[in-house]
């Protein structure tokens, strides 16, 4: 054995490593080693079973993901909207247009099966699994009420129906003669069963919205079981993600903010009150905020700007030439938006990854799914927006792209249109595009690794390396794992060469290619203080 002199304080830093160590997973590890997780860097080919090779899929389709994912169509569904996973792993799916909700169920090696879980429903747009006491709800909107069906592990139908609000505005409402711009509800319920319900504007930009019973452009809570309603917070125009962030009972939103803005500055270049498309296409920004009870956000007499020192962080409000040009609203007096996102990116889905299964990477943030642009000179969105979470200050980190690539730069071509994602059982972030008809299965497969292990017969205790070349010594603490002189096993992956010795000096050694290999240490007196990975 190799004996090392230590100083008491190494010593006790070598036992609390190892112990952290002993106790985290290494991609928890990689986190806590880089302040961002690796973005969409790779272009994958999306993976088509051939029974789902339909346009877009009649040709080879790529998207942009982060290294080590890959990405693949996992059902076929026109115009799917928002999902939800059942406790059992079932998915549910909104299909607005024919008045479904469909449920995916898993079928081995072959495609999901699709069935109804419930028909007949008005525009039902989002779903949301909520237990009180020993009862499962599955919640589901409709655009003039809020339903809840009492759900049992492996209903493939929906059960016990409920109706817990009724009278939402839509286009049957007599004062809107048939016309509603965003007549679809999004709902979130928070960990004291309170129901969240967001009433979209009519329009794009109206004060009518702003005076009408109950409120548009607004949120609304209720209790669970739809008492007790009043009005949470207004000024958000079209807040289609509502989430609550893991562990808190605080609600996130993503807002789809108004198009054609004029111009509103009385400055020396003679734009004022003017539609200029340089300016359109950068403001207002669409939103991510935090909302308060009581909260008011702007729209549509302020609008946040992007253009100070602080960008798109805690923006401060411009007047709305329309609608406010003589500031008789007070816009200091608004609540500010935590986080700003590419104007007419048109986010829609929010999610939380924290107490999930996707890769712990990862799991520090939220995703937003970005559906696409319509008034901007140039397209922007088509794309799966990942926000990393500091959860020492509580605050949103600088957008980045999970997956992108439904729109193609140089033609400008859109073959797809990202809605909602959820994270399955197994970890994977499912995608709905209801531009394509398809959700997709975002996949993490850890890289090859070199491993070894304190116990003969691989297994014990073990550490890994990156098969990057590398040497990694115990006199350094780079085998605080497994314990200086305590290897027994290794595995190495194909196409790598390691080197392991009895010292740091050499000693005698012996090198290993691709396999496993067992009672590594026994030829080796049991000393192994340095390793290379070649």
């Amino acid at each position: 054995m190799v004996a090392f002199a230590l100083k008491p304080t190494q010593m006790l830093r070598g036992i609390l490593t190892a112990l952290l160590l002993s106790v985290m997973p290494l991609e928890v590890l990689t986190t806590a080693a880089i302040a961002k997780p690796p973005d969409a860097s790779v272009d994958t080919q999306v993976k088509v079973p051939s029974t789902m090779t339909s346009a877009p899929f009649n040709t080879n389709r790529y998207l942009k993901v982060p290294p080590n994912f890959s990405i693949s169509v996992y059902a076929r569904i026109s115009k799917a909207r928002f999902m939800a996973v059942a406790p059992n792993g079932d998915l549910l799916v909104s299909q607005p247009s024919t008045g479904k909700v469909l449920i995916v169920r898993p079928n081995g090696s072959k495609d999901p099966i699709i069935s109804d879980f419930v028909t007949g429903l008005g525009k039902p747009h989002d779903i949301v699994f909520h237990k009180i006491d020993n009862t499962t709800y599955v919640y589901i909107s409709e655009t003039n009420q809020i339903n809840r069906f009492i759900y049992n592990s492996g209903d493939i139908v929906a059960k016990n129906r409920q109706i817990v609000v009724t009278g939402l505005p839509d286009k049957s409402t007599p004062e809107l003669r048939g016309t509603y711009g965003h007549e679809l509800k999004n709902i979130a319920l928070d960990g004291n069963h309170k129901l969240y319900v967001s009433i979209a504007s009519t329009c794009n930009a109206c004060k009518e919205d702003t005076v009408s019973t109950p409120k548009r452009g607004a949120i609304y809570q209720y209790d669970a079981n739809g008492t007790n309603q009043r009005l949470f917070a207004q000024g958000l125009r079209n807040a289609e993600g509502l989430a609550l962030l893991p562990r808190t009972n605080d609600l996130w939103v993503v807002v789809n903010n108004r198009d054609d803005i004029l111009y509103p500055f009385n400055d020396s270049s003679g734009n004022y009150g003017k539609k200029i498309p340089s300016y359109v296409d950068n403001h207002p920004p669409e939103e991510f905020t935090k909302v308060r009870y009581g909260g008011n956000y702007g729209w549509p007499f302020c609008n946040p700007n992007p253009d100070t020192s602080t960008g798109l962080n805690n923006m401060p409000f411009d007047r709305d030439y329309q609608f406010n040009a003589d500031g008789s609203v007070n816009c200091d007096a608004m609540d500010r938006i935590d986080k700003g996102i590419q104007a007419h990116s048109a986010p829609l889905g929010l999610t939380f990854l924290q107490n999930t299964n996707f890769p712990s990477l990862y799991s520090s943030g939220a995703v937003v799914g970005l559906h696409g642009s319509w008034d901007r000179q140039k397209k922007t969105g088509y794309k799966i927006a990942y926000f990393p979470w500091n959860s020492t200050t509580n605050i949103l980190g600088e957008e980045m792209d999970l997956v992108n690539g439904w729109l193609v730069p140089t033609t400008q071509e859109v073959w797809g249109r990202p809605v909602d994602m959820v994270v399955d059982l197994e970890g994977n972030l499912l995608i709905s595009d209801d531009y394509s008809g398809t959700i997709y299965k975002l996949s993490y497969t850890p890289p090859e690794q070199v491993k070894v292990y304190r116990d003969p017969n691989l297994t014990g205790v073990s550490q890994s390396f990156p098969t990057s070349p590398g040497v990694y010594e115990a006199i350094k603490g780079d085998l605080n794992v497994v314990g200086n002189d305590a290897i027994s096993s290794l595995s190495v992956p194909p196409g790598k060469v390691v080197r392991v010795c009895q010292n740091e000096t050499g000693g005698r050694c012996r090198e290993f290619s691709a396999g496993d290999y067992k009672s590594v240490g026994g030829d080796l007196d049991n000393s192994i203080s340095f390793i290379e990975v070649k």
